[in-house]
């Protein structure tokens, strides 16, 4: 099955997750299918928290793809971030 989720990368006390689409018997931070954005949870000033590719997210979803809880929540909010 596909699953989009969130990768880690960054520095110890630092996160990044990029959000990449993968097949679920993956590792966390292994193979993965396609990069559709990234999340900075910890962004600051002018860093961008939240960059993703809900066009891309959408097709995935429609081939079939399930979202993490947290995944969704990010796609809602980059909705949101559209929409305004």
């Amino acid at each position: 099955m596909v699953k989009i989720r969130l990768s880690r990368g960054g520095a110890k006390g630092r996160p990044f997750y990029h959000v990449v689409v993968t097949d679920q018997r993956s590792k966390r931070d292994g193979r993965n299918i396609e990069n559709i954005g990234y999340y900075n949870p910890v962004a600051s000033g002018k860093d961008k928290r939240l960059e993703l590719n809900v066009e891309r997210v959408k097709e995935w979803v429609g081939k079939g793809a399930q979202l993490t809880d947290k995944v969704a929540a990010l796609v809602k909010e980059a909705g949101k971030q559209q929409a305004a």
